[in-house]
């Protein structure tokens, strides 16, 4: 009698874990973050939205190395008052330059953050809605997954044909 109990409640655990296995999914996040923002076109958009104030940068950079070999080049030959007037240039632009490139690059990070901000909402939107319509009650990133049997479904597919 002992030993069917024990049959029984064994039984028992494989069946109650073989239909919790039904109600949980992996989905890989990473490629879907990757799909969606190539699909979405987040970084041509970003890019387009910086592209002048990059060009700017740029053209105050060759000013600037320009000035520099020239200050290099001449300054040994070069009237004392306009070594100095160069050199004080040079270091005005130099300022100039590093301020406005560490905000261009604050910017553009903070722009970046906000543009995969919405598209976390987005991804996270779907895998509710996918799980919701499939009756599931777990998804779990594949990533952060060790292992995963065969039971284990992925809906990865689903989600990404839901967030288009």
């Amino acid at each position: 009698m002992k030993k069917w109990l024990i049959a029984a409640g064994v039984g028992l655990a494989m069946a109650t874990s073989a239909q919790a296995a039904d109600k949980i999914a992996v989905v890989n996040m990473s490629n879907l973050f990757q799909q969606v923002a190539q699909k979405s076109g987040v970084s041509s958009t970003l890019e387009n939205e910086f592209k002048s104030r990059a060009g700017e940068l740029q053209r105050l950079e060759g000013d600037l190395k320009s000035k520099m070999q020239r200050l290099q080049r001449d300054g040994a030959t070069m009237k004392a008052s306009e070594r100095s007037k160069l050199e004080k240039d040079v270091m005005s632009q130099r300022e100039a330059f590093s301020s406005k490139a560490q905000k261009f690059e604050q910017d553009r990070a903070r722009r970046s953050n906000e543009e995969r901000g919405k598209l976390v909402t987005r991804i996270q939107s779907a895998v509710k809605k996918v799980a919701d319509d499939q009756s599931i009650d777990l998804v779990v990133d594949s990533s952060t997954v060790a292992y995963n049997s065969r039971d284990v479904k992925d809906i990865t597919a689903d989600v990404l044909k839901q967030v288009k």
